[in-house]
């Protein structure tokens, strides 16, 4: 497959996912604050929307598009002795307060499964009494890394508990030959930098958004910005965002939807001011400008008006609250073709409103799963899903996918 995503929008060909495990029934009431999660989940029904979501993906896709478990792409890699060994290298070194040396040649003879489960759900047969917490945090496989045209942006977490994760997906692109093409330009954050990837959006192949939220520092953002911009990205838009829990990344709060049309959270998007900075190549150093608005900005940018639509509407507490549930973390499946939560009802009303037909579900599968769909340029559906399970996890359509191939769009 072609590694490449020039866009948020184009049509989807390829995307990585984590349909939820036994990890997350691992997860109790005392543990799930460190484990980043508002509520626990219950793990079968999350599971079932999870692959009804996914259903819908490949009833948009084209006949050749994947979808692909990062499970399955790491038990593949775990098949390599020198990957294992460079996973376990790393998780002793990371995790110094396990202790994990005392058990590293025990780690190194586990087969490719049990070396997962000890990774996933934190234990193996005779461990000698060495667990770890879960790691539910997978099913967010968005965070892991952000494919910027040909290039890929590995994420380095900013909490420990999501920490294993990004180890992961080092080894991934170090020794899975899916990341073959990638693999010698990897843009890699280090040390105490930290950047997910639900703040990084793609705008295009010469713009990207990053977010500067509780996941993302400052540091991390200037080196991921030094890496984009030496690889053929011309600017980065830096929006800083409020940094709290329930605006936790960039795509928590503004999503693209269309050529000229985005989700936005107005108290954090559309009521800022002064809160983007234009940063691009000057020489050999890199200059900043500010920009008085996120779609000043874009507007600016790109030579086209942005239309934003208010996530729950006009009302001001819907806005909250469907802020809350993911209502503006949707997921481009080309453009013009999003999904979301059906639960935020309001968001979906204010979407028909912009000319969007709104579908379920089970009608959008039902209309195109046997067949080829090719959107329209004057086609727009909003997709519902069902999630009111996934929505404990505090993540969205967008949170769970992390999308590896699309189309180019053609304007």
């Amino acid at each position: 497959m072609n590694i490449q995503v020039s866009s948020e929008i184009g049509h989807l060909q390829g995307v990585i996912v984590h349909t939820p495990g036994h990890e997350v029934s691992l997860v109790n009431p005392e543990l799930k604050d460190e484990l980043l999660f508002d509520d626990i989940i219950f793990e079968e029904d999350a599971r079932q929307e999870h692959l009804d979501m996914l259903e819908v993906f490949k009833a948009a896709m084209p006949s050749d598009g994947k979808v692909i478990e990062i499970v399955d792409l790491i038990l593949e890699v775990f098949q390599q002795e020198d990957a294992r060994g460079y996973f376990i290298e790393q998780l002793v070194k990371e995790f110094p307060e396990e202790n994990l040396h005392v058990i590293e040649k025990e780690l190194g003879k586990l087969d490719a499964d049990d070396l997962l489960t000890f990774i996933i759900q934190g234990y193996f047969k005779n461990s000698k009494g060495f667990t770890l917490n879960p790691s539910p945090n997978l099913l967010f496989t968005r965070d892991l890394a952000a494919v910027v045209g040909s290039n890929i942006l590995i994420s380095r977490a900013a909490k420990k508990a999501r920490l294993r994760e990004s180890l992961l997906m080092e080894t991934l692109v170090q020794f899975h030959p899916l990341f073959d093409s990638v693999r010698e330009n990897a843009i890699r954050i280090s040390g105490q930098q930290s950047i997910e990837g639900g703040d990084v959006l793609v705008v295009s192949d010469k713009l990207v958004l990053i977010g500067m939220s509780e996941r993302t520092s400052f540091s991390g953002l200037i080196k991921g910005t030094e890496g984009l911009l030496n690889s053929g990205v011309e600017t980065v838009l830096a929006v800083d965002i409020p940094k709290q829990r329930s605006s936790m990344h960039l795509d928590t709060i503004f999503t693209f939807a269309s050529h000229s049309e985005c989700i936005a959270f107005p108290p954090a998007i559309m009521e800022q001011n002064d809160n983007v900075v234009a940063l691009f190549k000057d020489g050999d150093s890199i200059k900043t400008e500010t920009r008085s608005s996120l779609k000043s900005a874009l507007e600016e940018s790109l030579g086209r008006d942005f239309n934003f639509i208010k996530c729950g509407g006009e009302d001001r507490t819907n806005q909250f609250r469907e802020q809350w549930t993911d209502g503006a973390n949707v997921f481009a499946l080309a453009p013009g073709i999003i999904i979301g939560y059906e639960r935020n009802n309001n968001t979906f009303n204010t979407l028909v409103d912009h000319g969007y037909d709104l579908m379920t579900q089970f009608e959008f599968v039902e209309e195109y799963g046997d067949k080829d769909f090719t959107p329209s340029d004057e086609q727009k559906i909003a997709i519902s899903f069902q999630g009111h399970e996934l929505c404990r996890g505090r993540g969205g359509a967008r949170c769970m996918t992390m999308p590896i191939s699309r189309k180019p769009l053609t304007s």
